[in-house]
């Protein structure tokens, strides 16, 4: 089965919705979608650049390498890549075990952007 998180761009409002809807099948033992909401694309974008996302899917495709190995696998400053993989841990999008090792926990980011309310 693919672990997947779905990220949303969408306004407080109907974010808080979508977070209460999710709460409540949750807790009623309903399988849930992990999801993020950012409130403006460009939140969305300084989040996740580009940079990040080949982060995310580099260590998808090798787990369990710290961040040192990282930085040194993608050519990268590890000044950077630390940055990156602590701002990514903090949304939930790498994983970081008690000895340093990075995994990712998701197959696929879906990323959604409503363009008009529901009426």
């Amino acid at each position: 089965m693919m672990r997947r998180i779905e990220i949303e761009i969408t306004n407080p409002r109907t974010a808080l919705d979508t977070f209460t809807k999710t709460w409540q099948r949750a807790e009623a033992g309903e399988e849930v979608t992990p999801r993020l909401a950012f409130g403006k694309l460009k939140d969305l974008f300084s989040a996740i650049t580009e940079k990040r996302l080949e982060l995310i899917r580099f260590v998808a495709e090798h787990e369990g390498l710290n961040t040192r190995q990282l930085a040194e696998q993608l050519g990268r400053d590890y000044k950077n890549v630390y940055t990156d993989t602590k701002d990514l841990v903090e949304l939930g999008l790498l994983d970081k075990d008690g000895r340093g090792r990075l995994t990712a926990p998701f197959d696929e980011i879906v990323i959604h952007a409503t363009v008009r309310d529901a009426a």
